[in-house]
Formats: structure tokens, sequence, C-alpha cells
């Protein structure tokens, strides 16, 4: 429970980055769209999810730096931890068979460029 109110913390704020502001990530049972704020869209559908990750940067805390890949074997979306409806993005992948909370908490603590991997496709799904 600890681990859950950490992570509502972390995704439930609003960014500071101005640039990020208005960005939003939407879904249903069929696919997720990042709206980006010029208005051109990323979308993804569910079937063809094959990893999610965190990226991190260097950048914080004045830009965005941590982003939520969503690669599939044709598309994918990166979605800013600061774009509307990342919260209730985070609830949806926690849903993912396998899906590695603990890897959030690490992302979370990075001040670097780097990537973490909370769930892949397992080969036999």
């Amino acid at each position: 429970m600890l681990a859950m109110s950490f992570l509502s913390r972390i995704f439930g704020r609003k960014g500071t980055s101005v640039t990020r502001r208005n960005e939003t990530v939407v879904f249903d049972d069929v696919k997720v769209t990042r709206t980006l704020r010029d208005g051109r869209e990323e979308t993804l559908l569910w079937s063809d999810l094959e990893e999610v990750a965190l990226i991190t940067t260097d950048e914080g805390p004045i830009m965005g730096d941590v982003f939520w890949t969503l690669l599939g074997t044709t598309s994918g979306c990166l979605v800013p931890c600061e774009a509307d409806g990342t919260k209730e993005l985070l609830v949806r992948l926690q849903r993912l068979p396998g899906f590695k909370n603990e890897v959030i908490v690490q992302a979370m603590g990075s001040t670097e460029n780097a990537k973490f991997v909370c769930w892949r496709k397992s080969s036999d799904g």
C-alpha cells in the first residue's frame, strides 16, 4: 500500500514544465492515444504492445525528465509523466501480467539518462 501511495503522489502531480502542461493521454480497451500540444497524435493498439518502460533524463526538474514509453511492433507512444491522464494510464498498465512496480520506484530515483523496463510481452503470450 505504501508503494501505491508513493506512485500516486508521483504520477498524480502536475508537472512544472510549461511545454508539457497541455499534453494528454487517453485510452480505451483498444488503444492508447497521446495528444501533443500542437494537436498531433501518437496511437498504439493494446494488441500491438510489446514493452512498457520509463525513460529518465538528466534535464529535471526544470524540464520534463520522466517519460513512459509504450512500444509496439509497428507503433509507439512517448508519454511525459506530466501529461494529463498519466495517473489513469498507470493504473491500466499495472493490470498487465507481470508489471513491475518496483522498477518505477527505481526510475523515480534516477537523475541520469536511463531506461527502466516495467513490462515486456512474454513470448508465449
